[in-house]
């Protein structure tokens, strides 16, 4: 049985739950976000924001939506990591239904939209600019949300630096 049969099994549930109109966190994907690799990612991103002054809070997800790091600057406001979380977690949800790299594009996908209001219910969904997918050998492994800077451009470009500064050591 093992990792193919679960794959499987996962791979079913989930058709089984989109086609009766379910959202699930539950991800088909990658594999593993190596607990190193998320605290270099994090600490990355972070390092980017606070070059350009900005105090910001910084959650790295797995695939799975669960936090694997979650770094609150000094000075970050309390609701820096609830943004920062949700970002990302939107992407890791979102991004595999969807094909989504970054939170800024499923902003633009759903902005507008007659679905968006239905999206909005989800718990924890938040389609802002912000997070950035990590992605080891194509597949989903994570997403690095970020929190706190003057405009959510500016949080998505420290997530991306945080996700360039692993993306090459994943890729191995």
């Amino acid at each position: 049985m093992g990792d193919n049969w679960s794959r499987k099994m996962k791979k079913s549930l989930k058709g089984i739950l989109v086609s009766l109109g379910l959202v699930s966190a539950m991800q088909v994907q990658g594999g593993e976000l190596p607990l190193d690799m998320a605290l270099e990612a994090a600490r990355a991103a972070l390092a980017a924001c606070q070059k350009d002054g900005y105090k910001v809070t910084v959650a790295v997800l797995d695939f799975h939506g669960e936090t694997k790091v979650l770094l609150k600057d000094d000075g970050s406001t309390i609701h820096t990591k609830d943004t920062a979380y949700r970002k990302a977690y939107t992407l890791v949800t979102l991004g595999p239904i969807f094909n989504l790299d970054t939170s800024s594009a499923a902003q633009k996908m759903l902005s507008g939209k007659p679905s968006e209001p239905g999206f909005l219910t989800i718990p924890n969904v938040a389609p802002l600019p912000g997070a950035v997918a990590i992605r080891k050998s194509g597949e989903l492994v994570g997403a690095v949300g970020v929190g706190g800077a003057p405009g959510g451009a500016k949080d998505e470009a420290c997530a991306e630096q945080g996700v360039a500064a692993v993306k090459a050591k994943l890729n191995k």
